[in-house]
């Protein structure tokens, strides 16, 4: 019966083979991935088909596309390069094997897999050492078994009917009557398989075998243990446990161990001894084992695949959970996405621009805007401490608390206050927020309160900049703190700049950070821009400097523009 988890490997278009991309990530994680559309982008931008967390990565590096049944890698402009083999392409046909790479070093390496590959193999190691087993009429059969095997291999869903597939075919190579596949758990060995010569299936009840020859095997991890006499009567062994008493007259055991599949290298059997992952146990009554030399090296081979079949199975049930758990964080990211403003005011006396770029799926940074009355405006920039979905989760309930305010003056403090022993009553001080909540009204009076949060740059048109340092302890740090609301009055062109330390800790790759000193510069060279303007110089000035560095924290920036109402309007009244 199939398993319900897996899914088999299947074309991206017609004419196009099945094929994947082994990505070898910095921390040394290995990560299969089905190349299951094209075309296939790869890049460090959310919404590539593979993306790639390292900032050195351009936003699309590369793509993959079909091209006459071939699978053809094209670099889309990246900053690095896309490296195939260890050269520099624009283009080239991908073979199966080829490494990709991004241009820099101790980054991603991705290997290009066609998935019949593995199949290929198989069959070639079938066929020629089915060349050296016996002739006749024999070999055919076992030829016959192994290309089973084989095609079980390539169109089986289900791990139990491959190794099924393979305990038969063992059968059929050696003339043994009956065989056993034992999977280690712990110091335990389990039976996944037990089939007898005609392929009927047995109990674990039936095996009735000393224990002591099948951990002899597993113990001494050579790569075929055979026996056609009872050499434990000379140890002692009670005539109870011994082979002769169960009337066998061989006994071959083939131990499976771990096998690690490089990107790049040929399929390698570990050595050390606690890798051993099972046994390939065979008996007969009637007569010994047939163990020529073909034969030997088609057991070795069949054992060998097992043991790859074991590690692919463990791979695809990893692979499963992180699919799993990457769609939960892939809904939770567009959750949070959905909670940013859908649109921001480019026009009349109010204007804002905004953006928030997570380190990893979901972040614990947030921001909004919202009209709270005809002439008043409310904004909100937070930070909470940590990454991840707990971070996020917490983020989304400020958002809660955001929507509740009336943007009063008088209301600001009551509410902060209430947010501060919310969070401390259901965090316990594990986890808070630093906050920077404004208002801004028509006349330009801004109204502020700064809890923990970056003090943010006002800047003038004529470059001047100036920082609204008064600042409060974090809401959720500690119980009964003050919120100081302050106001000042802001000019026609004045623009508001709120971040989060995410962006002026943002990192090069030579382990510099953008600091203060380059987000001034910025500010002071695009001061005369508008909101929109401003924001989109100030995120490609820290784009530009962290080519080639890691994102560590969350970077938002939000900016407000006051470009004049009822206070603009009475001062031309005056002046006329």
């Amino acid at each position: 019966m199939a398993d319900p988890g897996v899914s088999a490997p299947r074309p991206p278009a017609p004419g196009l083979p099945a094929a994947a991309l082994m990505a070898l990530s910095p921390s040394g994680q290995r990560t299969h991935i089905q190349i299951d559309a094209v075309p296939f982008v790869v890049g460090r931008q959310v919404d590539c088909n593979l993306v790639l967390r390292d900032n050195r990565a351009s936003r699309a590096h590369f793509r993959i596309v079909g091209e006459n049944g071939h699978y053809v890698v094209e670099d889309l402009n990246s900053r690095h390069g896309t490296w195939v083999n260890g050269e520099r392409v624009a283009r080239h046909i991908l073979r199966n094997s080829d490494l990709m790479e991004i241009g820099v070093r101790d980054s991603y390496q991705l290997t290009f897999l066609l998935e019949d590959g593995g199949v290929h193999r198989i069959l070639d190691h079938f066929s020629t050492a089915s060349r050296e087993a016996d002739q006749g009429a024999g070999t055919l059969v076992k030829l016959r078994s192994l290309m089973e095997v084989a095609r079980a291999l390539q169109h089986s869903l289900s791990t139990q009917e491959v190794l099924t597939a393979v305990v038969d075919a063992a059968l059929t190579v050696t003339g043994c009557e009956r065989g056993f596949l034992f999977l280690r758990e712990g110091e335990a060995l389990n039976i996944a398989v037990g089939r007898d010569r005609h392929g009927r299936p047995l109990e674990t009840n039936a095996l009735r075998v000393p224990t002591a020859v099948i951990r002899q095997a597993l113990e001494s991890r050579r790569e075929l243990l055979s026996m056609s006499f009872d050499p434990f009567e000379q140890q002692g062994v009670g005539p109870e446990t011994t082979i002769s008493a169960l009337e066998l007259r061989g006994v071959v055991c083939v131990p499976l161990v771990h096998v690690r599949s490089g990107s790049m290298e040929e399929t390698r059997v570990t050595t050390a001894a606690g890798s051993t992952v099972g046994l390939l146990y065979l008996d007969s009554r009637q007569s010994a084992a047939d163990l020529s030399a073909g034969n030997r090296e088609l057991l070795q081979t069949l054992a060998i695949e097992a043991s790859t079949i074991l590690e692919n199975a463990r791979l695809m049930e990893e692979e499963r959970s992180k699919l799993r758990m990457e769609d939960e964080l892939k809904i939770a990211r567009e959750i949070q996405q959905g909670l940013l403003p859908v649109s921001l005011p480019e026009s009349g006396w109010f204007r804002a621009a905004g953006s928030s770029w997570p380190s990893t799926q979901v972040g614990g940074d947030y921001f909004d805007v919202r009209q709270v009355a005809p002439d008043r405006w409310a904004a909100v920039v937070a930070d909470v401490s940590g990454k991840g979905v707990s971070s996020a989760l917490l983020a989304s309930l400020l958002q809660g608390a955001f929507m509740m305010s009336t943007g009063l003056k008088t209301d600001i403090e009551p509410m902060m206050q209430h947010l501060n022993q919310y969070l401390l009553d259901r965090t316990r001080g594990e986890k808070y927020a630093t906050m920077f909540y404004c208002t801004l009204d028509s006349t330009g009076v801004l109204t502020y309160t700064n809890a923990g949060h970056c003090a943010p740059y006002l800047v003038s048109p004529d470059g001047r900049l100036r920082k609204l340092h008064t600042s409060g302890m974090p809401v959720g740090m500690i119980e009964g703190a003050p919120f100081e609301v302050v106001q000042t009055q802001l000019d026609p062109g004045d623009k508001l700049v709120i971040y989060s330390d995410g962006l002026t800790e943002a990192g090069n790759a030579d382990g510099q950070f953008f600091d203060n000193e380059r987000l001034r510069l910025s500010l002071r060279r695009h001061a005369p821009s508008n909101a929109r303007d401003l924001l989109r110089a100030l995120l490609d000035s820290v784009d530009e400097f962290t080519e080639g560095g890691v994102m560590n924290d969350d970077v938002t920036a939000l900016v407000l523009e006051y470009a004049g109402g009822k206070n603009t309007e009475d001062r031309i009244q005056k002046s006329e």
